[in-house]
């Protein structure tokens, strides 16, 4: 039990430091690093208590995609923070009113048990003991018979979302020689073929 409470809080000392840095780094590669840095303790602590799924879907999805995504736009793009820095003073009013929003909702969510001791006993779906259950394992069966059609709809949603993007983005330029599948599946042998009778001696 000590040393589960020591590598607790190297990674949870990490993870606080590296997110400091995130905001206070004025280079922004240095900020997405650090950001990376971040999640890889983040998942460290998840795999600390038994949740070896979430910190496994941190790593392949918000590092290995999401944080490099980020890498790369900022190293190809070449942004100028500067300039995107200078209206931030504006809309600190905003922003602070948001974080103070987030602020109540974690302390009420991290609370909960101290103000609404009953809060525990309507949990309808109990975490099973890690001894009878693996973390996958009850996440799988919750996931797939509870709420298997709102997986559906997520992965519906999603799926409407990537066709959104991809008729936004898509612009057809003029002057490109393109397929026509059905014109080349209607061809005959006298559309497919010209013959051409030149005389002895010459070219065509």
């Amino acid at each position: 039990m000590g040393l589960q409470a020591l590598f607790f809080y190297l990674f949870a000392f990490i993870a606080v430091a590296s997110a400091f840095m995130v905001i206070s780094a004025r280079n922004p590669v240095h900020s997405v690093l650090f950001l990376i840095l971040t999640f890889i303790n983040a998942a460290a602590l998840l795999l600390l208590t038994g949740a070896e799924f979430l910190a496994m879907i941190l790593l392949v999805v918000y590092v290995g995609a999401v944080a490099v995504l980020f890498l790369f736009v900022v190293m190809m793009l070449d942004i100028d923070f500067t300039e995107l820095r200078a209206g931030a003073a504006k809309h600190a009013p905003v922003a602070a009113l948001i974080g103070l929003i987030v602020a109540i909702e974690l302390i009420v969510v991290i609370g909960g048990s101290v103000i609404s001791p009953a809060a525990k006993s309507a949990i309808t779906q109990p975490i099973p003991a890690i001894t009878e259950r693996q973390n996958t394992q009850a996440l799988g069966d919750v996931l797939y018979t509870d709420y298997v059609f709102f997986f559906q709809i997520a992965g519906l949603v999603l799926f409407v979302a990537m066709i959104g993007a991809i008729v936004l983005t898509l612009r057809h330029r003029t002057n490109i020689k393109r397929q026509d599948i059905s014109a080349q599946v209607a061809r005959t042998p006298e559309t497919a073929v010209k013959v051409v009778k030149v005389k002895s001696g010459q070219g065509i």
